[in-house]
């Protein structure tokens, strides 16, 4: 990155952080965290740092002016300690959700991979060892485009029914925030969880994902009636055996045929399934779809139930939620991959939250930049580009954007 760009993110950066100081709320418990500094210079990290109070803290981001703000998931007695001598005292329950852990058809469109180890590229997700040298470290460059931002709120909306109906938790220890970027955090802050060891909150982990799950012990089964082959669980289960019979709902309801096909069905039963659909609609007064469709065998039948267990499963990022020193983004922070901010948000205005729109934080003035490529992308309500080889006048946020994923730099 030239030295010009780099001088401008950090001068809009420290903009942002000396104007808007009042918006950065501390978290809960500030003293007993540790926070951590991504640094834009050196892109390296200041970890171990604490504050007595919020105004310190707003002072330091003013002074360092970070590419990132973290502070951890974990309270400690000694926080700026190394980690065996910080005392844990426990840690917020939090889960990750990013658009890179979903299988989303834009990836392909607008994501690419560079192998760090033989230049080798790619578009879509990295893979896991590069098809030339065999590597496994990648560069990658992901964009926050809208089908990806749905997603992942889709997966957010699906994690925090889960939450509330599987756990019990109340909405008021629930902190649900869009990242920045391309996903959302959601917090659990209550004493009941506080405590947990990394063990106990992998097996939260494995519920919320559905792992290990098998359909025929959450009320799949031989039906005892004549003409059913099968029986199964009912809408107004509760957990997964709820979960079950919607996901085998919305399944049989929306799939394509050549989704029908992946489960081993045989054409007379796809066609069936799709020519009966309203009746399936009406399936769940008479206990289900399960005997609406006549001749599907029981072990076909588990298959399709195992594809509404994934309907149902929510796509986090499984490493983050069983570490108990986590670091997590500070909320109403710039994210250094865009800078748009984390914003907390109510989880009933989830559906209707627009992070293009809500989490800009550079409303006013113009920049030249020169972009070596971009796909296309909306900033508020504005489309911009493709982009290739080219010089544009750009509004402040859109430019960032392009200059934080680093393919486009600052012309004078």
């Amino acid at each position: 990155m030239s030295s010009l760009s780099q001088s401008f993110i950090r001068n809009k950066f420290a903009d942002y952080y000396k104007q808007n100081s009042a918006s950065i709320l501390p978290p809960s418990s500030l003293e007993r965290r540790e926070f951590g500094f991504l640094l834009l210079e050196k892109r390296a990290m200041l970890r171990h740092k604490s504050f007595m109070d919020i105004e310190s803290l707003r002072s330091s981001l003013a002074t360092i002016v970070p590419s990132d703000v973290y502070y951890s998931s974990a309270y400690y007695e000694r926080p700026e300690e190394e980690m065996k001598e910080k005392g844990w005292l426990g840690a917020d329950l939090v889960f990750d959700i990013d658009a890179d852990h979903i299988q989303t058809p834009c990836a392909t469109v607008h994501d690419f991979w560079v192998c760090t180890g033989c230049g080798a590229s790619g578009r879509g997700l990295s893979p896991q060892k590069c098809p030339a040298c065999g590597g496994i470290k990648f560069k990658e460059k992901t964009w926050p485009c809208e089908v990806c931002l749905e997603a992942a709120k889709a997966e957010a909306i699906k994690l925090v029914d889960v939450l509330i109906e599987d756990f019990g938790f109340s909405s008021e220890v629930l902190i649900v925030a869009f990242s920045g970027h391309r996903g959302y955090h959601v917090h659990v802050e209550s004493e009941v969880v506080r405590g947990l060891d990394s063990l106990a909150r992998k097996e939260i982990v494995d519920y919320v994902m559905g792992i290990g799950l098998e359909a025929e012990f959450h009320g799949l089964r031989k039906s005892a009636i004549p003409d059913r082959r099968v029986s199964g669980p009912d809408l107004n289960d509760h957990g997964w055996r709820g979960r079950v019979a919607k996901g085998t709902y919305d399944f049989l309801l929306t799939a394509s045929k050549e989704e029908l096909m992946k489960t081993g069905l045989k054409s007379m039963h796809i066609n069936s399934i799709l020519n009966h659909r309203e009746a399936l609609l009406k399936s769940w007064k008479q206990k289900g779809p399960w005997g609406v469709v006549k001749g599907i065998s029981p072990e076909t039948w588990k298959k399709i139930a195992q594809y509404g267990v994934e309907k149902q499963s929510v796509k986090i990022d499984s490493v983050v939620t069983p570490d108990i020193n986590r670091l997590i983004r500070l909320s109403n922070s710039l994210h250094g991959k865009t800078g748009l901010k984390k914003i907390e948000l109510p989880f009933t205005d989830i559906e209707d939250f627009d992070p293009l729109k809500s989490a800009v934080a550079f409303k006013e003035g113009e920049v030249t930049v020169f972009i070596s490529e971009a796909p296309q992308f909306r900033m508020e309500d504005e489309i911009y580009g493709p982009f290739e080889g080219q010089k544009v006048e750009l509004p402040t946020a859109a430019a960032l954007m392009l200059l934080c994923k680093g393919v486009a730099k600052v012309v004078q």
